[in-house]
């Protein structure tokens, strides 16, 4: 079975560097921009490591780890820091990291360290189940193993292909994805598409789930780039964290 590693980094660059090396060597990759999100992440996604940056500017990597063991979760986690500090070292490690690595670093030696791990992981806790049953957002619930979305427990019609789009959205939740991006996961390669299938499966999924699909909340628009899900319905989002580099889980 393909290990799966979540590496969490605001840094762009980082991102996409250390994601082409991982999926080089056999990993395979998500990502997430901040560490706000991380726990929402592991509610509908069970990678097999995840790898955090410590300096990220809306919830640094010890916080969300803090309120990751907080809740009993053991997933192992790597952490990736600019800071020399000792002190951040040892907090980390006893809340809970499995390693700790400073940047800048050799990719090969991030490799080693998390096959390390990984295989310290095995011999002391079975592997859980890769998706969650469930996702919640708004009034919506998304029921992976029934392929259905719920508003207030009342069943949402929704054709294969929009409910296939929605999924993507959910696992990447605060994640610029891109049109090449969606009709890749979509239909398996990522050649140039010349239906508009990809925006009917958009449009109707917003008319379902947006108060004002001409103002969306969720599925929000990044022009030049893609669109973005906000579980929130935070306005503007789009706009904020549009900026980085586009990458989807």
């Amino acid at each position: 079975m393909t290990e799966h590693v979540l590496l969490v980094d605001d840094d762009p660059v980082v991102r996409d560097l250390v994601r082409e090396y991982l999926q080089g060597h056999g990993f395979a990759v998500s990502v997430l921009y901040d560490g706000a999100g991380l726990k929402r992440r592991l509610e509908m996604e069970r990678p097999s490591i995840v790898v955090l940056d410590v300096m990220m500017p809306e919830q640094d990597g010890i916080t969300a780890l803090r309120q990751l063991r907080a809740t009993g979760d053991n997933i192992p986690v790597i952490f990736l820091t600019a800071r020399s500090d000792v002190i951040d070292r040892v907090v980390g490690l006893e809340l809970g990291a499995d390693d700790y690595l400073p940047k800048p670093f050799d990719p090969r030696e991030l490799v080693a360290r998390i096959r390390t791990v990984l295989r310290r992981q095995s011999t002391v806790s079975p592997g859980a189940p890769e998706i969650r049953p469930s996702y919640r957002f708004g009034p919506f619930e998304v029921d992976f193993a029934a392929r259905e979305l719920r508003r207030n427990g009342e069943r949402v019609p929704l054709r294969s292909s929009e409910f296939a789009t929605l999924k993507i959205f959910v696992k990447n939740e605060m994640t610029v994805i891109t049109r090449a991006q969606l009709n890749e996961r979509l239909r398996g390669h990522s050649a140039t598409y010349r239906d508009r299938s990809l925006d009917v499966s958009i449009w109707r999924l917003r008319r379902l789930i947006e108060t004002d699909p001409s103002e969306p909340r969720y599925i929000q628009t990044v022009w030049g780039q893609g669109y973005i899900f906000v579980p929130q319905g935070e306005t503007g989002a789009a706009e904020r964290y549009g900026a980085g580099s586009p990458v989807a889980g």
